[in-house]
């Protein structure tokens, strides 16, 4: 019998990808999301890709106990991909307690469900637990950082409320903790991608939406860093990349090969790409122009960071695969699909 995995917060951007990656290695995904920030098209798109009109669909909010312990009796889950937090960076710094408050209980009643079932965790943490690091790239010992956002915080919250409880559980608990960079791109289809609400948060969104029309100017924060071009370092991983991660994350638990109760591992690329690198990748890969200015500095970013992802390969044989300009090819062609071109 094929093993289950609960996938929440699962109609999101990197939710969705990581439940067609999971269907397609042959596992079971039950989805549960709120929609309380995405809508069902990529939910929708899944269903598409794998060809699973049946794929379990469960409308519900993790910040609800006693829907959680539901949930889980309801089903047979052998580990849980946890994704449904909030994650905007201005956001939580201006509505922290509303950040705190659906990170932390959403995360809370999932590891106390998955104790009492003996459900394996896979928490999606964040580069961000680094903050501003003394040398890069970093890897799984570089010391974490006091984090610069009530999001942030809330990731290394999770991360310390993963370890204590597993230490606390006399083995009947156990988690890999995986620390994402910079997840961009779509599925190759073109039918699942990054779907923001409103104004995007995130890079290449913005870049996309202006690309085609929506947003008037792509600004650029900062040309003043001490890089190369001025403009912020970042490891970007394409987003499908970074979903295959999780089934080896999923494997690695199944199968019993955990060296530890509680592991952690970096998902990047372990190539340091600007800013202004990846605009101008943008513009050439797909032959369009695109109107973008410098504007100042953004509080909270830091100037240089990427991953050393070489335990990853060691330990789990995954490592990324996929190019830039692979990936924003997906990306532009996710979007033109959204616009029916």
């Amino acid at each position: 019998m094929n093993k289950t995995v609960l996938v929440s917060g699962g109609a999101g951007f990197i939710g969705s990808h990581v439940t067609v990656e999971l269907i397609e290695a042959g596992y079971e995904v039950v989805v549960a999301d709120n929609f309380s920030n995405c809508d069902r098209t990529c939910y929708e798109g899944v269903k598409k890709i794998t060809g699973r009109e049946d794929l379990p669909l469960e409308v519900m909010d993790f910040c609800d106990p006693e829907a959680v312990k539901a949930l889980f009796g309801k089903y047979h889950i052998d580990a849980v991909i946890h994704f449904a937090a909030f994650k905007a960076v201005g956001e939580s710094v201006e509505q922290p307690l509303k950040y705190y408050r659906n990170n932390l209980d959403s995360f809370l009643n999932v590891l106390e469900a998955a104790k009492e079932h003996g459900s394996f965790v896979l928490f999606s943490s964040s580069a961000t637990v680094y903050g501003e690091p003394d040398s890069v790239p970093v890897t799984e010992a570089t010391p974490r950082k006091p984090a610069t956002s009530p999001y942030g915080n809330t990731k290394t919250i999770c991360e310390d409320i993963l370890r204590d409880s597993v230490k606390a559980s006399g083995g009947r608990l156990k988690g890999i903790l995986l620390r994402y960079f910079n997840p961009i791109g779509a599925h190759p289809s073109a039918l699942i991608g990054e779907l923001p609400r409103g104004v995007p948060n995130n890079l290449v969104p913005f870049i996309t939406q202006t690309a085609i029309g929506k947003r008037e100017c792509l600004s650029i924060f900062g040309n003043d860093y001490p890089t190369p071009d001025g403009t912020c370092l970042r490891d970007y991983i394409d987003i499908v990349d970074l979903a295959k991660a999780h089934v080896y994350a999923v494997n690695r638990m199944v199968d019993g090969r955990m060296k530890q109760a509680c592991e952690v591992f970096n998902v990047g690329t372990g190539r340091p790409v600007s800013v202004l690198e990846l605009v101008n990748a943008f513009e050439k890969v797909n032959g369009v122009k695109l109107n973008y200015k410098f504007a100042p500095r953004r509080a909270g970013d830091v100037t240089a960071i990427w991953a050393d992802p070489s335990l990853a390969e060691s330990e789990m044989g995954w490592k990324a695969t996929r190019s830039v300009e692979q990936t924003l090819q997906a990306a532009w062609a996710w979007e033109k699909h959204l616009a029916g071109k």
